[in-house]
This record gives C-alpha cells, structure tokens and sequence, in this order.
C-alpha cells in the first residue's frame, strides 16, 4: 500500500469586477510538503467570463496564470519568487491579494497519487 501524503490546496479564480465579488475557478494549485510537490493546472474559459464581465483583458489573466505556474515550478527566469523554495513558493501564490486574479483559502487532504489528486480536483471544480 502507498504512503499517504499530506497536501494542501486551492483554487485560483478570475474576480471579474472586484466590487460584485463574482468569481470563476480557472484553476487550481495543489501542494504537498513532504512530497515536495506543487502543480498549478489551469484554463480560461472566455465565455463563462464573459457572462460576468466584457471588459476583462483575457490576455492579461493569461499570462499572469501563466507566471503562477511558472512559479510553482521555479522557473528562475520568472523572478525572484520563483527562487524560493517549494514551501515559499506555495505560500506566496495562496496569499490574500485584491486583483482580477485572487486564491480561495487553502484546504487540506490525504492522497496516495498528487498528480491524479490534482487532476482529480482541477476536473471537479474548474472544468
């Protein structure tokens, strides 16, 4: 039987206009200490934001997901953040920020396969 593995996670949501607190789950990142493991997975779905706002900049929330994967990667071209270490990095892309582009609180779980938990809730609550 495999080791359980204790992992957090969250979900990363398009916060359309800021002050109707609207939100769609466009991703999620998924970690786990001792595993070290992070994975963010992600998609835009134009339509879906659309319905909440036509004045979004689709390419602008494109790539800031795509610097959030970068980071939980650490790539070292993505800055000085992408640097730190798995733990750092997870902290940092879960922290409470006021932007198009914000985090739920973190939540917590048992997996023996982090990749298949994490494709398991990106199917569940983004897709």
């Amino acid at each position: 039987m495999q080791e359980k593995h204790l992992y957090e996670y969250a979900m990363i949501r398009v916060v359309p206009v800021l002050e109707r607190e609207e939100f769609l789950n466009v991703g999620v990142a998924v970690f786990s200490k001792r595993a070290k493991f992070i994975k963010v997975l992600w998609t835009i779905n134009e339509s879906k934001i659309a319905l909440l706002s036509d004045e979004l900049d689709i390419d602008q929330i494109r790539l800031n997901l795509q610097s959030f994967e970068k980071v939980a990667l650490g790539d070292k071209e993505c800055g000085p953040i992408a640097k730190l270490d798995i733990t750092e990095r997870f902290r940092w892309l879960t922290s409470t920020r006021s932007s198009a582009l914000q985090v739920s609180k973190t939540h917590a779980g048992l997996s023996d396969d982090l990749e298949k938990t994490a494709q398991r809730l990106f199917e569940n609550l983004v897709l």
